[in-house]
């Protein structure tokens, strides 16, 4: 396998009890099985939501020292509800495997939006068990841990951080459930999610592994701009 093939195996990284007592607020958590239906309740509102727009996302490719990017691009994304999303790279400079990179994780997201159920933090794809309360911001959030019910690169093994009063996630990591490639080390993967005109999305991530004989590599991407149907650009 070539320097380039092993580098853009980080593209797969990008394409998830009984209640207990918080001991710091003195509250009771709901059950697992409470927080999965209200999670679920809370995704399917949020899709009703969901409208056309575009966004503009910006990508920087970092090896072991984080100080200076290897690659950097900036990509527009078009999402049509329910499922179609489309994309074009508007700049791109740098290592020139980068660009490859780049644009086949935006292919999988887009394969990913077309196949939401293969993904969806559920019971069909997941074990979910209760572990504490952390705060995200000066949001209160339940942490769950992800387990897997089967081997597949688009799921994670890891933790989700879940909204105590809406039910949508924070924040999502962990490391995949079966290793992209051969080539890959170690690698882990972080979502963040917020609110952008009504609907909760996704807006940053970043995916780090260390690539067989060539070393650490990240890749961080960044929401900047959006433009709902029919309205000027919004920045972030």
């Amino acid at each position: 396998m070539t320097v380039r093939q092993r580098i853009s195996s980080l593209l797969f990284l990008h394409v998830a009890g009984a209640g207990f007592t918080i001991a710091e607020t003195g509250t009771v958590a709901p059950t697992v099985q409470t927080i999965i239906t209200r999670m679920t309740q809370a995704r399917a509102d949020n899709r009703a939501h969901f409208r056309s727009y575009r966004v503009t996302r910006d990508y920087r490719l970092f090896g072991k020292e984080r100080q200076k990017s290897k690659f950097e691009a900036t990509a527009h994304v078009t999402f049509v509800p329910p499922d179609s999303k489309t994309y074009a790279i508007q700049r791109a400079s740098g290592l020139g495997v980068g660009e490859k990179i780049v644009r086949q994780m935006l292919e999988g997201e887009a394969h990913i939006a077309k196949n939401y159920g293969s993904t969806d933090i559920s019971p069909v794809n997941y074990d979910l068990r209760l572990i504490g309360e952390e705060y995200v911001g000066a949001q209160r959030c339940y942490v769950l841990e992800l387990l897997p019910r089967r081997k597949d690169k688009n799921l994670l093994h890891g933790k989700i951080w879940v909204d105590a009063t809406t039910y949508l996630l924070h924040r999502m990591e962990g490391e995949p459930a079966k290793a992209p490639s051969w080539w890959l080390r170690d690698a882990r993967i972080k979502f963040v999610y917020g609110d952008v005109g009504g609907m909760w999305l996704q807006t940053a991530s970043e995916s780090t592994a260390d690539v067989r004989l060539l070393g650490r590599y990240t890749m961080v991407s960044r929401d900047v701009g959006y433009q709902h149907h029919g309205t000027s650009p919004v920045a972030r």
